[in-house]
């Protein structure tokens, strides 16, 4: 009797697919990849045109050899490596290693770890797709050009233990022009005001916005253009002017990338993008239900297409009309076009069986594992009904030539929201009221509510908008946003308090380096296009080496340049007059994980460390005692006063010698600008340039 191998990539499949396959069948894993280029150095041949050195892997030549006695006893080789270009280039490495014969080797993927579709696998083998092997083999190079380039200008230059990467550098960059926005943002007034009023006939006032004239929007930027206002309102008459009734559609949500998968668990379950993808992976790679063993739940991950195949259509078509009833159902297919290549023809993420309820199967899954297949379900099938209509009745109140206005909403149909609402929704207004109005009720006004509000600066990145920039700007791919998020944390060159990002004084240091040194690795367009690039390698419009041959040149030049050009970082052991109360020494500055510190000079006999609190020349506005820079426990800097806690001065924002003229209080740096630390004064003025270098 035949028989076959096949080989995965993690050993939890096996137990998932061993189950669908007959005795003839062996299942074995690679655990990922089995070759790789070597660390101990570039492992590119530069002047054999880029050719790759790949070794195998430390502690993979065990899991090879056993390889090689399966292979050799089977009839037939199946390569089941993950339907991507990562698991295209571990078959293609596996099939090289193991030294396969191209006769008895066929390559086999799957989208979702079912019965059904292993077999059908089975039934379509394929050659190895070698368009799809070299976009991973040119990615691979060029972030190995990069990584082992740029970093040993860090160690030289900064310390050691930095890196930069093709895709991290430019995701710290952009949280860098993130910060430097928010650090130069200077907050605008504006008021808002509503009326209170009495409805002829109801017990409860209606509450209506200021718009601003009946034929144009106003912003009220004073409180001066507010008393203003007021005054002209103060005896006037209010009376409907308007009621227009219309109804608003809110349309079915598309099933789940893994861009959008990774910004809803964010945002509804508070997870970080690691996290997502690793119980993902759990659900994809399969659980233990019970009653059926171990079933792979939802389809492969790593994917940026919304397109779902017409079987599972149907499936969830069906379930939708048998338990939400006919008039639940999606009328068409939902499918996103915006013109973007989608990478391979996967499908969206969805349940591999829309029937297996999430809360039937919740005994059989952890409580995270639950939470995740829950909004994987309920997206899914949400994507496949009806939208959500509502009634809308908008109302417009005249006075004294201004217009205010009221809106309301209510729910005509649900639709998909029975099953689903996105975790950031916003809340419906609901006006009671506004239904029992006609053009002839009377309105008196009860109060006027006036509020003053500052503009607010734009949001800190949190992981889920860097996903959602990363992918709106081309930058990597679906399987590359959690790892890059992950290092630049890792690095400790951007810190996480609650969900926001902030950069580190580290992060500050190397990417002013890189701005400097290598401003086109930081590009962000460069780096969309170099994306772009390997899509048409995986395409085969392009041969995969024409990217390098055009890459490492200027890659090259630029290292050198920098070599000679790049002022050293000051990380010299700088000497302090802080006396060791320990051994007497002088401590001196040293650079750590988050930033400067002082240690003592008789390291190791003496280990005695403390914060080094760097003075920036500036009094306290509340006690007179030195400004000094200082760092959450996460390592977010901010200015506060050397004598804390005694002194709880404290400004995100560097703080000036120079007082407000206007109101006598403390100004802080934001950009090119000075500005009074007090909101309500608003005194703004340009930043002397002789401070700038203070």
């Amino acid at each position: 009797m035949a028989h076959y191998l096949v080989i995965v990539e993690s050993p939890a499949k096996v137990k998932t697919i061993k189950k669908f396959l007959g005795s003839n069948y062996t299942v074995t894993a690679s655990q990922g990849h089995v070759r790789d280029l070597p660390k101990s150095q570039l492992g590119i041949d530069v002047d054999n045109d880029y050719e790759p050195k790949y070794i195998t892997i430390r502690g993979k030549g065990d899991i090879l050899a056993t390889l090689r006695k399966e292979a050799k006893k089977s009839d037939k080789v199946f390569l089941a490596t993950d339907p991507d270009r990562e698991g295209e280039a571990i078959s293609w490495h596996l099939a090289t290693a193991l030294k396969l014969d191209e006769k008895k080797m066929r390559r086999i993927t799957f989208n979702e770890i079912t019965k059904n579709a292993v077999k059908a696998s089975l039934k379509n083998p394929r050659d190895i797709d070698m368009n799809l092997v070299d976009a991973q083999q040119a990615r691979r190079e060029l972030d190995r050009m990069v990584g082992y380039k740029i970093s040993p200008l860090l160690w030289a230059k900064v310390k050691r233990g930095l890196s930069a990467g093709r895709v991290q550098s430019v995701t710290l960059r952009i949280i860098a022009d993130r910060e430097a926005e928010i650090d130069a943002f200077i907050p605008e007034e504006y008021w808002s005001l509503e009326a209170v009023l009495k409805v002829k006939g109801e017990r409860r006032p209606l509450t209506a916005k200021f718009y601003g004239t009946e034929k144009e929007k106003m912003t009220i930027h004073s409180k001066k253009e507010m008393d203003e206002i007021l005054k002209a309102l103060e005896n006037a008459e209010f009376q409907i002017t308007d009621i227009k009734k219309s109804e608003r559609i809110r349309k079915a949500p598309l099933p789940f990338t893994t861009s959008t998968l990774q910004q809803e668990a964010a945002k509804a379950l508070n997870f970080g993008t690691q996290k997502t993808m690793r119980i993902a992976q759990q659900l994809y790679e399969g659980v233990d239900i019970k009653g059926s063993g171990t079933v792979g739940i939802i389809t492969y991950l790593r994917t940026d297409s919304t397109r779902i195949s017409d079987e599972a259509d149907a499936a969830a078509r069906g379930y939708i009309g048998s338990v939400y009833g006919a008039e639940y159902v999606a009328a068409g297919n939902q499918v996103k076009n915006d013109g973007k290549k989608i990478q391979d023809a996967h499908e969206a993420i969805r349940p591999t069986d829309i029937s297996r309820t999430p809360a039937a199967i919740k005994e059989s899954l952890t409580r995270d594992q639950f939470r995740l297949y829950q909004l994987i379900w309920k997206r899914f099938t949400a994507s496949r009904m009806q939208p959500a209509r509502y009634e809308t009745t908008a109302v417009k109140i005249g006075a004294a030539g201004y217009c205010f206005t009221v809106a309301t909403s209510k729910v005509a149909f649900d639709g998909f929201r029975c099953v689903y609402t996105e975790a950031e929704e916003e809340k419906e207004e609901s006006n009671v009221l506004v239904g029992n109005l006609s053009m002839d009720s009377v309105l008196t006004r009860e109060e006027f509510e006036p509020k003053q509000h500052f503009t607010q600066p734009p949001a800190h990145y949190t992981e889920a908008s860097l996903v959602k920039t990363l992918e709106e700007l081309g930058i990597g791919r679906p399987s590359t946003y959690a790892p890059t998020i992950s290092l630049i944390l890792g690095r400790r060159y951007v810190t996480k308090e609650g969900k926001n990002l902030y950069m580190t004084e580290i992060g500050e240091v190397v990417n002013n380096m890189m701005k400097q040194s290598f401003p086109s690795i930081v590009d962000v367009h460069f780096t969309a296009n170099m994306e772009g690039l390997l899509d048409m390698v995986e395409e085969g419009k392009v041969p995969w080496k024409e990217v390098i041959r055009n890459f490492y040149p200027d890659l090259d030049e630029a290292v050198q340049k920098a070599e000679k050009e790049l002022e050293s970082v000051k990380i010299e052991d700088e000497v302090t007059d802080v006396v060791c109360e320990e051994c007497g020494r002088n401590m001196v500055i040293k650079y750590g994980p988050h930033g400067k510190f002082l240690a003592c000079p008789g390291f190791p006999e003496c280990r005695n460390t403390k914060p080094y609190l760097e003075k920036i020349g500036v009094p306290c506005p509340i006690c007179g005692k030195d400004v000094v820079i200082r760092k959450t426990k996460k390592g977010r800097r901010y200015y506060g006063c050397e004598n804390n806690p005694e002194c709880e001065f404290m400004s995100w924002q560097k703080p000036s010698k120079e007082k407000c003229p206007q109101c006598g209080g403390y100004m802080v740096e934001k950009g090119n600008k000075l500005v009074c630390a007090d909101e309500q004064c608003g005194y703004v003025t340009s930043l002397k340039k002789e401070q700038d270098h203070a």
